[in-house]
């Protein structure tokens, strides 16, 4: 997210702004896991297809980024120092995120996300960066490939799900394993080296209008941006969550939701239609001091009773 100083001596504004609408995409999709995270809509921000598909293509777009930069960078030689404290940057960031979301969301931490993805990307694409273009498409179509074909259980191992390839997914809020996700940042090395070589043109000339000003200066400070935005907004959504009435239609959904996978649609169904004339709903996540009614209403759906009748 963060370019060498190679980049930004003779950078292509045009890549900033992409990498700034790839930002402003990132910030709408976290206030909108945020909204639905305090009960304030009925988004099913991590499992509805559309919303699955903008997640894929933020964090595609990032990494493809990424690697048209790391060729940039690459263009007249590489530098060491400036690639290894870029690296660093990165790889600190990620750290960071995996620490907060560990005290955060204990049962759903970032181990692997975005960041880990692009420093072990930058890492893995400097086999690719002396390469011609056409070799490294085609070890991104690998790369994509590689879950269909390796899949197995062998690589269940807690220490190898950064990989990708374990038959059951890990649980986090933000997984972007080596595979498939290598493909998007082979992909743009492939393309930062057509770019760089002069097939691919792009305009050099600096952005005149205000939206695609502010999307260069956003692109150009990706990390810091990325790292404070979602606690902020986490934060503020959070504190209107304390103080702004819960809407029991959603609480309810969600509690139905939450509760489909372990106990079944009939189960659930049945506690939730028992809790509608209580106050239980009033409260997000429902009313701890009724939690009681939960347990009454759960027995009683068991022996196939009326709850409350």
């Amino acid at each position: 997210m963060l370019d060498s100083p190679q980049i930004r001596r003779d950078r292509l504004p045009v890549i900033d702004a992409l990498r700034g609408a790839a930002l402003v995409a990132m910030i709408v999709y976290h206030f909108s896991w945020d909204l639905a995270y305090h009960g304030f809509v009925r988004w099913d921000v991590t499992g509805d297809p559309v919303w699955r598909g903008f997640a894929i293509a933020i964090a595609g777009s990032f990494l493809l980024l990424s690697g048209v930069a790391l060729a940039l960078a690459a263009r007249g030689g590489l530098d060491p120092s400036a690639f290894v404290l870029r690296l660093a940057k990165i790889a600190a960031a990620a750290a960071l995120v995996s620490v907060a979301s560990w005290f955060m969301f204990p049962d759903s931490w970032i181990f692997f996300g975005i960041l880990h993805m692009i420093a072990a990307g930058s890492v893995i694409g400097l086999a690719f960066l002396a390469l011609p273009p056409v070799v490294t498409f085609i070890a991104a179509a690998l790369a994509l490939a590689v879950p269909s074909l390796l899949r197995g259980g062998v690589f269940d191992a807690a220490p190898l799900a950064f990989l990708g390839l374990s038959e059951t997914a890990p649980i986090s809020n933000d997984f972007v394993p080596v595979f498939p996700w290598l493909a998007p940042v082979l992909v743009g090395i492939a393309l930062g080296r057509m770019i760089a070589s002069g097939r691919i043109r792009l305009p050099a000339t600096a952005m005149r209008g205000g939206l695609e000003r502010a999307l260069v200066t956003a692109g150009r400070w990706t990390l810091p941006i990325y790292l404070v935005h979602q606690p902020v907004l986490f934060g503020l959504v959070a504190a209107a969550a304390s103080v702004l009435p819960a809407n029991p239609e959603i609480e309810r959904d969600r509690f139905v939701a939450e509760c489909r996978p372990i106990y079944g649609d009939a189960f659930c169904g049945c506690v939730a239609e028992a809790l509608q004339g209580t106050d239980y709903w009033a409260v997000r996540g429902g009313d701890p001091e009724l939690s009681a009614l939960v347990s009454t209403a759960g027995m009683a759906c068991r022996a196939g009773e009326t709850p409350f009748d």
